[in-house]
């Protein structure tokens, strides 16, 4: 996708999952500036905005806009990765240098040459990882695992969050001069209760591909879009998609949006009304499922998205709380 810096409309060959960054609002003109002007260039870029945003949608449009592109684009979540495999999984080990290294294998940093690589949620990134991480961006150069032969690649790197990362630097969660090295070009991300009638653009054209893909002609009701405009959407533009999908389940002709919503409040009580002086209340009766899904949500506004902390607090591993969030997402993905 070539980033768009005019306001019209989406072309019709966008794909879905590029649609975050459509809109005809004053913010997202200026993300698609952004990204225009910095596309081509080497530089580094940090994607700050919160979960639902479109960061990732960001750096493929970074990679789709630059000389890269005929490379490949690789992701690594920093924090779905337990500290003491994440230098293995960038830099990749010799054979034999820890139980089960049966052969030498290349990590991303070698497999992402000549492409890009994308650091996201870098603020969950161990402490102890950060040091040979900053080494890497400064050099480009790195050690497998066990080995001793110092080796080389040539990437651009884009890295996200969904936290501020001067709050993470200010909590001793990020080093400074990572944060530095990561930010030589910023891109804020504004959340969908911010952008207008984007929502309203985002659901049009979402019900436009999915007529699309089951050769039907489902329109939204008469209040339909009323409601997508008063709805806050924290989960930004992924909770508007799955919301329409579900919708469009259920609706024989007329997509109500309204059904989705109430479905959502239904299942969980939102958090931040659930909250009451450290306290979350749950309704007599509740499934179990829905009491932790509650809990584990409450817990992640209560630390500002800090995956973290969240997991340390609830006494489970970085990793099982991020199995648990992408089960969450993909549940509202199958609806």
């Amino acid at each position: 996708m070539e980033p768009d810096s005019g306001r019209g409309r989406t072309s019709d060959r966008t794909p879905m999952s590029m649609m975050s960054l459509v809109g005809e609002s004053d913010a997202m003109h200026h993300v698609r500036t952004l990204i225009e002007r910095v596309a081509g260039t080497n530089a580094s870029v940090l994607v700050v905005g919160e979960s639902g945003t479109g960061k990732e949608l960001v750096a493929q449009a970074l990679h789709a806009g630059s000389a890269r592109a005929t490379s490949e684009l690789h992701a690594v979540n920093c924090g779905a990765i337990p500290a003491t495999l994440i230098e293995a999984e960038l830099f990749g080990y010799e054979k034999g240098s820890f139980t089960g290294a049966t052969r030498t294998h290349d990590g991303i940093a070698a497999r992402a040459s000549g492409g890009t690589l994308f650091l996201d949620e870098i603020t969950e990134m161990p402490m102890e990882m950060q040091p040979p991480l900053l080494r890497f961006l400064e050099t480009q150069r790195y050690f497998r695992v066990g080995g001793t032969q110092e080796l080389s690649t040539d990437v651009r790197f884009v890295a996200a969050t969904n936290r501020s990362p001067v709050a993470a630097v200010r909590e001793n969660r990020l080093r400074e001069d990572l944060y530095y090295r990561i930010a030589v070009f910023p891109i804020e991300l504004p959340p969908l209760r911010k952008r207008g009638d984007d929502v309203v653009e985002l659901a049009e054209l979402f019900l436009e591909r999915m007529n699309e893909v089951s050769d039907r002609v489902k329109r939204f009701s008469r209040s339909s879009l009323e409601v997508a405009r008063r709805h806050s959407w924290p989960g930004n533009v992924r909770e508007l998609k799955h919301a329409v999908e579900y919708a469009y389940i259920l609706a024989d002709s007329e997509v109500d949006l309204g059904t989705a919503i109430g479905r959502a409040s239904d299942l969980t009580v939102p958090a931040q009304e659930q909250r009451c002086d450290g306290e979350l209340r749950v309704r007599i009766g509740s499934r179990l499922c829905e009491v932790e899904r509650s809990v584990i949500e409450a817990t992640l506004v209560r630390f500002a998205g800090n995956k973290r902390r969240t997991a340390q607090v609830l006494g489970c591993s970085v990793k099982t709380l991020y199995n648990k969030l992408n089960r969450y997402a993909r549940l509202a993905g199958e609806l």
